[in-house]
């Protein structure tokens, strides 16, 4: 018999770069231990803030090495000075556990979806509405919004098309339950659901519309290639996707960025 393989979910994890940032942090720590004791063997002077500056740069040095994306230097390096900060200010310990919750739940797993909140805004609620096709007979127009944050295109859709059944997705729980309270609030027949739309079936969808990051834009594509039918549309504000050029691209105001379109 063979072995079962390893946990997919679990792979993702690990491979998220927020997971191994934290570990290249613990990775650069006993190197830093050893730079400090060189140095103070050399009587050299170290307080708490060489420390900070050695584990940053170390841990910077190796960000850079593993080949994470630039931003993870910059808060590799400056990761330590900051919780040292953090540490001199004396704030109580209570703050720190609200500020986490409340960061929790508006980000969640944004370390490994690496798609952080990105709000749209009303010209491109306007873009996607002007793209649906006209009501019809037969088989219902349903649409939905993957990472559907506080809800603003969701809720715009089904005002104007009260035709169509407008549906979002949403992983993080605050804007969740903030889009529902919105919905409930205004009598809207818009629907919010907490998920990962990974888990949804887009063949029963007329419009995807996603306004992810770059890094989710590959594993998209893939999943609506696969399940998309003929007649269906995805449509991506910002971000394209490198294995198809879209059929169609939308700016909404001048200067702004793209609403990129495929049909299926």
């Amino acid at each position: 018999m063979s072995r079962p393989g390893p946990d997919p979910y679990l792979l993702r994890i690990a491979r998220a770069p927020a997971v191994r940032a934290l570990l290249i942090q613990c990775g650069a720590a006993p190197l830093t231990l050893a730079i400090i004791y060189v140095m103070a063997s050399c009587r050299l002077p170290v307080d708490y803030w060489s420390v900070a500056a050695v584990q940053g740069l170390l841990a910077a040095g190796l960000t850079w090495k593993l080949g994470l994306a630039a931003w993870w230097r910059v808060i590799q390096l400056l990761f330590p000075a900051a919780l040292l900060a953090a540490l001199a200010l004396r704030l109580p310990p209570w703050l720190f556990l609200a500020a986490f919750l409340f960061l929790l739940g508006l980000y969640w797993s944004t370390f490994r979806t690496q798609v952080p909140y990105y709000p749209s805004h009303p010209a491109v609620w306007d873009a996607v509405r002007q793209i649906l096709p006209p009501p019809a007979d037969g088989a219902p127009l349903r649409v939905i919004d993957i990472g559907s944050g506080l809800g603003g295109l969701v809720l715009y859709l089904a005002r104007q098309r009260p035709d169509a059944e407008c549906h979002g997705i949403e992983l993080a729980p605050l804007p969740w339950l903030y889009s529902r309270l919105r919905a409930a609030i205004a009598g809207s027949r818009a629907r919010f659901t907490l998920g990962d739309y990974e888990k949804l079936d887009f063949g029963r969808y007329r419009l995807v519309f996603a306004y992810l990051s770059p890094a989710a834009m590959p594993g998209l594509w893939r999943k609506a290639a696969a399940e998309m039918r003929p007649g269906a549309m995805l449509a991506s504000y910002e971000f394209a996707i490198d294995a198809r050029a879209p059929d169609r691209t939308i700016h909404t105001t001048e200067g702004e960025d793209a609403l990129y379109i495929w049909y299926f």
